[in-house]
């Protein structure tokens, strides 16, 4: 199957996009199956296979097989070894949730979250003054701010499952923090004018990304890209669920087991058409 231009990012975009809700839904389908008792070890095993889906894309780094492979590591590190790590600790310590007006608005796990920010900040300084990045934003802000005129910067080696990887959890991370501390009351709250602009400002940065990603012609180079359109996007998605604009149906997967099975069922096929379309360009 041959995939031409506009519709090779419009697949990556789409592919990208349905792994946020089935992300979401897995995390909630593994507590109440496993339980408290058990869910730390299925969440152990978790971030085991994506580190085994990593290393194996490392191993192999063949472009669209490794892209692939670091996007799905990425995702089993992300959620089995970071995410239920502040689970596991929230829940040691007995931290309780965010409650307004008797509804839960934020689990215990993503009220520590935002005490990670020193790390984020050092991931962040690695980025900024450790090497080329093939990221255009990191880009203009090693130019704008010098940063290349004064340190030498050579470009990392390009290790497509491992770029994947970093990609993706470093921007999940980013914007994680970012919706947590405007959510706080204590800094901003969720309807102060600035997450206003974080949400429509998200939109039009991802819709301006969405609009460069349908330019791509390579499918891993377009799954590599569509990693931030999607995240940025993903930032407008979450606001508009916190202010109660419609239901996410990806927190409550059991109640809403139909809907999430066709999300599946699309995302599978279109996985499938993603990595075997352009295998059979290249024959």
């Amino acid at each position: 199957m041959y995939i031409k231009k506009p519709f090779v990012g419009i697949l990556a975009f789409v592919i990208v996009l349905l792994t946020m809700p089935l992300g979401h839904a897995a995390m909630i389908i593994m507590e109440k199956t496993f339980g408290r008792e058990y869910i730390y070890h299925a969440a152990i095993i978790l971030g085991i296979i994506g580190f085994i889906l990593l290393v194996w894309g490392v191993v192999i780094n063949k472009e669209t097989k490794s892209t692939f492979l670091g996007l799905f590591g990425g995702l089993f590190i992300w959620t089995g070894w970071i995410e239920f790590a502040f689970v596991y600790y929230a829940n040691r310590y007995g931290v309780d949730p965010l409650i307004v007006n008797g509804e839960i608005v934020t689990k215990p796990e993503y009220l520590i979250m935002p005490s990670s920010i020193g790390f984020w900040v050092i991931l962040m300084m690695f980025y900024l003054f450790g090497s080329k990045s093939g990221c255009r934003f990191f880009n203009w802000l090693q130019k704008t701010l010098k940063i290349r005129n004064t340190v030498k910067l050579k470009p990392a080696t390009h290790n497509f499952a491992m770029t994947t990887m970093m990609e993706l959890v470093a921007l999940l991370w980013t914007f994680y923090l970012v919706l947590l501390f405007v959510y706080d009351g204590n800094f901003l709250g969720d309807r102060h004018p600035v997450t206003y602009i974080i949400a429509f400002g998200s939109l039009l940065w991802s819709l301006y990304l969405f609009t460069r990603l349908i330019k791509i012609p390579k499918m891993a180079y377009a799954i590599r890209y569509a990693i931030p359109t999607v995240i940025i996007f993903w930032n407008f998605v979450e606001i508009l669920g916190r202010w109660g604009f419609f239901k996410e149906i990806w927190i409550e997967p059991g109640k809403y087991w139909l809907e999430m099975s066709l999300i599946s069922g699309v995302f599978a096929i279109l996985l499938l058409i993603g990595f075997f379309g352009k295998r059979k360009v290249r024959q």
